[in-house]
């Protein structure tokens, strides 16, 4: 009897050799398989594997499979690698909302859905792009495809972003950035009802041992990176089991203020990777409900104190006033 996740492969692809075969282990039964398959092959991110399974370039017993196909243990898998995308930072005429400029540094309001710098899947429309255009000359320190770029958001997160225009301005964001002498200042609206209005996380985080696309909070002491974000509950929606609060981390560690709330139990609205699916309420928010709203840095070269801060932005707007309704 077929198996109704598994097919045929691309005929295109039949006589192709692959570049990496393996056998699934016993013990992965039950697995999805691209899980299964990241468990294998660490060097490959959950995602990267979900796009080769649906492009027809996995094949599981000599079939193509889907990334939900379970696992039954002991299946042969043959993956061919495609070839390296080749990946240039070009100047790119991206409307860009600038919150300060001066010839040494600039502060951007970012907007969600605009990755940082360009990189596999994301070669254009990148803030780095927008800023190669605008600036014409940006600090060389971190390599061609992060001129300027001293710290990041996430995709999906809003708000306040600086770089760098020449080298001695990016030294000296940077060293504020390490000894954590910059102030950031985030707003989310996150599930739940917390007991006190002030609290903190301080779980160490590190790549998530099995879905290597997600942090967690690890509980070896040796494990992951030391982690520190203060919170402060600005608005609670009781009826809604939502609240709005504001997150001050003291570190940078990726996803840090996601994945702290969610490890208090109160993950962010609409967070795909680590929110409550079947709790998703309507709110006509496309992406996770978290904006970068304030950050505080001393000028790298004038040594003066400079906040920039960015409105909280249309979509979260109108998810409160929702939740302020309900």
């Amino acid at each position: 009897m077929s198996d109704p996740e598994l097919s045929p492969p691309d005929p295109a692809s039949e006589d192709s050799t692959p570049d990496i075969e393996f056998s699934l282990a016993p013990d992965d039964a039950g697995s999805r398989l691209d899980v299964a398959i990241t468990k294998t092959q660490p060097q490959f991110s959950r995602n990267f594997i979900r796009h080769l399974l649906n492009d027809g370039a996995i094949l599981i017993n000599g079939k193509s499979a889907k990334p939900s196909y379970k696992v039954r243990g002991g299946e042969r898998v043959s993956i061919e690698v495609p070839e390296p995308e080749i990946i240039e930072a070009r100047p790119e005429d991206i409307p860009l909302n600038i919150l300060y400029e001066d010839s040494d540094i600039i502060a951007i309001n970012k907007p969600p859905g605009m990755v940082a710098h360009p990189s596999s899947g994301h070669t254009s429309g990148s803030l780095v792009n927008g800023l190669l255009f605008h600036c014409k000359d940006l600090s060389s320190i971190n390599g061609r495809l992060r001129p300027g770029i001293v710290h990041r958001l996430d995709k999906d997160t809003s708000g306040v972003i600086v770089a760098a225009k020449n080298d001695a301005a990016h030294r000296g964001l940077a060293e504020q950035f390490s000894g954590r002498t910059v102030c950031k200042e985030y707003v989310a609206i996150a599930y739940g009802k917390p007991q006190k209005d002030k609290f903190f996380n301080d779980g160490r985080i590190g790549r998530h041992p099995i879905r290597r696309t997600e942090m967690a909070v690890l509980r070896g002491p040796d494990e992951g990176r030391e982690a520190y974000t203060d919170f402060e509950v600005l608005e609670r929606f009781p009826k809604a089991d939502a609240f709005l609060v504001r997150a001050m981390p003291k570190t940078g560690r990726t996803h840090q203020i996601r994945v702290h709330l969610a490890r208090l139990g109160h993950p962010i609205l609409c967070d795909e990777l680590y929110g409550r699916e079947s709790a998703r309420p309507d709110l006509s928010l496309s992406r996770h409900a978290l904006h970068a709203q304030r950050l505080t840095i001393e000028h790298p070269i004038m040594r003066k104190s400079l906040t920039f801060e960015a409105p909280i932005p249309d979509d979260m707007n109108t998810a409160l006033a929702a939740l302020r309704g309900s």
